[in-house]
């Protein structure tokens, strides 16, 4: 059974942006995309084109919490990847499959 999000006022930018994209890419999306939204959300003039690696500790940290918590799966090689682990490699967002009854 997974959680109840939260309204979305309530939420951690980065927890958001990850809900957000995951909503619309079954296949997953991968961290880099999450942080170059949320870069190019908050982007001021005077940013570089790098700001999104600025964002990318916040993207992780809230994906394990999300994970965690069952409103993600971390993919690893394609396989969800165990949220209480360490991670290492590439790696995908995604929402979890429906469970069939």
């Amino acid at each position: 059974m997974t959680a109840e999000p939260a309204p979305s006022e309530d939420r951690d930018p980065a927890a958001q942006a990850i809900l957000d994209l995951t909503a619309d890419a079954p296949r997953g999306v991968r961290p880099e995309q999450v942080a170059q939204a949320m870069a190019e959300r908050y982007r001021r003039p005077k940013d570089g084109p790098n700001l999104w690696r600025k964002y990318m500790h916040a993207v992780r940290q809230e994906a394990l919490h999300l994970a965690r918590t069952g409103e993600i799966v971390i993919l690893r090689k394609g396989k969800p990847a165990d949220p209480h682990k360490p991670i290492k490699g590439l790696v995908k967002f995604a929402r979890p499959a429906p469970a069939s009854d």
